[in-house]
């Protein structure tokens, strides 16, 4: 399993809004991802490659 060794932090665009999710930085360069709501239930846990061509996706 990643070990994540980032805070977790919500997008700046969720405001005061607590439906969100979070993301945070693993070892080795990965992702991973919860529920805000949940910060201590599941972890979705992605590579670094697979990140970037999400975060592409959003941006086009």
């Amino acid at each position: 399993m990643s070990e994540v060794v980032s805070p977790f932090r919500k997008s700046s665009y969720s405001g005061a809004q607590s439906n969100c999710v979070e993301v945070a930085d693993t070892a080795p360069q990965g992702h991973a991802v919860r529920d805000s709501k949940t910060p201590t239930g599941p972890q979705l846990l992605i590579s670094h490659e697979s990140w970037s061509l999400f975060l592409g996706q959003l941006k086009q």
